[in-house]
């Protein structure tokens, strides 16, 4: 049967299928030794030959699913120009050809899924900007009841202190579960408050929670997981945005947890 190369590179763990759209484009493609490059290309994954990036595209045994506690000061990929740590440092003993799914910010903290299974991927990356994040994050200063309140309001997020820290912290930690498309704004909002931001830590995206995974550790995810955390992607997806994060404001999803 034939199917999009796109899909044929991704479901082989070659790279996602936005990557894999770049390496069509840029020649770096064969299909039967033959360099493609049109997005809308097919061939048949039984039958015929398909490299990307110098590496043949094969059925994979099974899919994989992994979830990494990332420590600061990595680099949400698996190779940097720069030289700098990156996932692939994290992995050792991971034997599939796994990346990422989305991106962590360099200084943040927390939780990265990683997976060879392009077209759950694609599913997870369309929904991220409804896909409800959890996290804890250290921000100067304490906030006020009222500022709580303001913030949560105008990011569509739900805000709470965490551990009983907040009166007395001087910078205590925030729980805070919002959508993909609020997270900048959110920042925006705390820093003109006069709040920045001084550590992030991601501990729960859709129905998947961190738990007690050490920092620079990481564990497969089992087949319920993947299903549970598969329906609450389908639901982010025919949810706007705004619909979402409001409906994360009026429930609580993570029990209570003791702060940093």
């Amino acid at each position: 049967m034939l199917e999009r190369l796109q899909k044929i590179i991704s479901r082989a763990g070659i790279a996602s299928r936005r990557h894999a759209e770049d390496l069509i484009r840029s020649g770096q493609v064969r299909v039967n030794g033959v360099v493609v490059t049109e997005l809308g290309a097919k061939a048949d994954p039984e039958r015929d030959r398909v490299e990307a990036a110098g590496k043949l595209a094969r059925r994979g045994s099974g899919s994989a699913y992994i979830l990494l506690h990332k420590p600061p000061q990595v680099v949400s990929t698996l190779a940097d120009p720069e030289g700098r740590r990156t996932l692939r440092h994290l992995l050792p003993g991971v034997s599939e050809r796994v990346y990422p799914v989305g991106r962590l910010d360099y200084a943040a903290s927390g939780l990265v899924l990683l997976t060879n299974d392009g077209e759950f991927a694609a599913r997870v990356l369309h929904a991220a900007p409804r896909l409800s994040q959890t996290y804890w994050m250290k921000v100067k200063g304490r906030l006020t009841a009222e500022e709580i309140r303001s913030i949560a309001e105008h990011a569509h997020a739900r805000i709470r202190p965490l551990g009983g820290t907040h009166g007395s912290k001087a910078n205590p930690w925030y729980e805070i579960v919002f959508s993909g498309a609020s997270r900048d704004a959110l920042r925006k909002l705390l820093t003109a408050r006069g709040h920045p931001v001084e550590k992030m830590k991601r501990v729960g995206l859709g129905s998947i929670d961190l738990g007690t995974l050490p920092e620079g550790s990481y564990r497969r995810v089992d087949r319920s997981e993947v299903e549970s955390f598969a329906h609450s992607v389908e639901r982010a997806t025919t949810e706007p945005v705004v619909k979402s994060a409001a409906r994360l404001r009026g429930r609580s999803r993570m029990a209570p947890r003791k702060g940093r």
